[in-house]
């Protein structure tokens, strides 16, 4: 559905779905019939799977099937539990390296392109350089091909303490608050809506309408 109603405003960017938890991890088959939903059922132009290891069958499956497919490696959310919490991934020389294993391999199983999330900078940079695919950080540095935020960080949409790698570009969440207050303060105080936000009618068709409602209001009491 979410996919479904970025294509209907997206014209240009490349729409890339993020399969959910549980849409990939059973099996090569089940990966496949979920990813060819995204496609045929949401008009997605690729997907990405989070993840190595049991993952990259799944990858194969998907390419083999002529479906473009991201990677994602680091922190990845739908597993961050197993991997001790939301934090950075590969800050010692043996999971670093098995980071870029990892990176490796990926390509390998014909990912177009690789997410790198919460990973030191050096180590974002290395795989960066060791690939031929681009790579796209969120918390990797500024050395990876691109960069991607998740808009309700950049924009400032919720309040509280935000990952260290976010840059927030505003801070709309007062702003908003602000907003749906003064909204409520209006409606209870009948300040809004005033005439401008409200439809009128000619002043004939009115009468006729009170007319209409006082004629069946006297048939009524008579019968």
């Amino acid at each position: 559905v979410l996919t479904r109603a970025v294509n209907r405003g997206a014209r240009r960017p490349l729409v890339v779905a993020d399969m959910p938890f549980g849409s990939f991890q059973v099996s090569d088959e089940d990966a496949l019939r979920n990813a060819i939903r995204f496609l045929k059922e949401a008009s997605a132009d690729a997907v990405k799977l989070e993840g190595a290891g049991a993952t990259l069958s799944r990858v194969q499956a998907l390419v083999g099937a002529g479906i473009p497919t991201m990677g994602h490696i680091g922190l990845t959310p739908q597993s961050a539990t197993l991997l001790g919490g939301f934090k950075a991934q590969g800050r010692t020389a043996e999971k670093a390296r098995r980071l870029v294993e990892d990176a490796l391999a990926l390509e390998a199983a014909g990912v177009f392109a690789l997410v790198l999330e919460a990973v030191p900078a050096p180590v974002a940079a290395r795989i960066t350089e060791l690939l031929s695919i681009p790579t796209i950080g969120i918390g990797a540095g500024v050395d990876c091909d691109g960069q991607v935020l998740v808009w309700h960080d950049l924009l400032g949409l919720y309040e509280g303490r935000s990952p260290r790698f976010v840059k927030q570009y505003a801070g709309l969440a007062a702003e908003i608050t602000k907003a749906v207050s003064s909204y409520v303060s209006d409606v209870r105080e009948r300040r809004f809506p005033e005439e401008q936000h409200t439809y009128s009618m000619p002043e004939e068709e009115l009468a006729l309408f009170e007319a209409s409602l006082h004629d069946g209001r006297e048939v009524r009491e008579r019968g």
